[in-house]
């Protein structure tokens, strides 16, 4: 159930495309609160918050916020122009969106009859602190590490774009690594697909989200990812990360080239996510039906022993590639945004940030 609570904001904390961090007062003292400017308006130093008070009630680590609702004394403007989409569809947050593959978009002609991604790379992986170690994989592959300007690695780089289904976050806003990283250049664009809302591009499925990544970005590689907060049950099938799966197959339907990163952890304790994560085994074992590349990180010592055994289980169904790890330390190391999986850094969970980054170092072989 619902956790309200009526603040009055005490300060903007920071801010970045689609978000506000704010420090709110409420009855029981002072809480961190997120607000998302273009569904609520701009909160301002001593307006009054109506507050979702939920995630911060359960102590959510990912969404540990108390989430704004309104600005009930100064509402916002109603909106203009194209667009019915509804998103977050029937919740009291509804929002009218312009899709990409509605008939009122300027790309419904380019969509309306697309059916092929033309061999397109699609690196699939089960958590959203993925996204920015596959992008230091990708580009420490495709060029030499030399210069010390703003970005780790001179361009141009393969026109990556993020599409981020519905498992976790519902709103891009909520990611600032995807805003960084969209800011850099490292992303061409973000595609929110299906209940997902606030990219670059909204689409109405994952299918058309990766055409749209194609067609209207002009991607070259396109990485699908839950937004932050995947949800977990300690089940085999009650966890958000099966929708990994089901990119594969869209990514084979489309005639792309599906890649698989491994969820691999050293550092969880937790004994199902130990080695390769049974998110893995479950989503591309049992869910994706398509033949995908399966990249195996050739890490060191036992663990690495570990890790290949466990991946032999996917042979079945998929190919598995070995993909050497030398070298990408460094390259996650000059990451323009913090590394970060369940609260772990890169020093505490190196596996699992090699493995993500030796998808991106095969992606890019297949762009030669």
């Amino acid at each position: 159930m619902i956790r309200w609570r009526k603040g009055e904001v005490l300060r903007v904390r920071r801010e970045w495309p689609g978000a506000m961090e704010l420090d709110v007062t409420v009855p029981e003292g002072e809480c961190r609160a997120l607000a998302y400017p273009p569904l609520v308006g701009r909160p301002e130093p001593g307006d009054t918050v109506l507050l979702n008070t939920t995630a911060l009630a359960m102590g959510l680590g990912t969404g540990g916020y108390a989430m704004v609702v309104a600005v009930p004394d100064r509402l916002p403007q109603d909106p203009s122009g194209p667009g019915h989409l509804v998103k977050a569809r029937y919740t009291p947050l509804q929002a009218t969106v312009l899709g990409a593959d509605e008939q009122d978009s300027p790309h419904h002609s380019v969509l309306r009859d697309a059916d092929s991604i033309d061999g397109m790379p699609v690196i699939v992986a089960d958590l959203h602190s993925a996204l920015p170690a596959v992008l230091c994989g990708l580009f420490d592959a495709t060029h030499s590490a030399a210069g010390d300007g703003d970005l780790p690695w001179p361009g141009p780089h393969p026109r990556v774009a993020y599409v981020m289904p519905d498992g976790g976050a519902l709103p891009a806003w909520f990611s600032m690594s995807a805003a960084r990283l969209r800011e850099l250049d490292w992303l061409c664009g973000v595609v929110t697909t299906g209940q997902a809302f606030g990219g670059d591009v909204e689409a109405v499925t994952l299918h058309t989200g990766l055409l749209a990544a194609r067609h209207v970005l002009g991607a070259d590689v396109a990485v699908v990812a839950q937004g932050p907060g995947n949800l977990g049950t300690g089940t085999r099938w009650g966890f958000s990360g099966v929708s990994a799966g089901e990119a594969v197959n869209a990514a084979a339907a489309l005639g792309g080239r599906p890649v698989a990163a491994l969820r691999v952890s050293e550092g969880d304790l937790r004994e199902r996510h130990q080695g390769v994560s049974h998110h893995s085994l479950t989503a591309y074992g049992r869910v994706a039906l398509t033949r995908a590349q399966v990249v195996v990180p050739e890490l060191p010592g036992e663990f690495g022993r570990r890790v290949t055994e466990q991946a032999e289980a996917l042979a079945v169904r998929h190919e598995l590639v070995r993909v050497p790890v030398d070298g990408l330390y460094e390259a996650l190391r000059r990451s323009p945004v913090r590394l970060s999986t369940m609260g772990r850094g890169l020093d505490e969970d190196l596996a699992g940030f090699l493995a993500s980054a030796a998808a991106g170092r095969h992606a890019a072989s297949l762009l030669a």
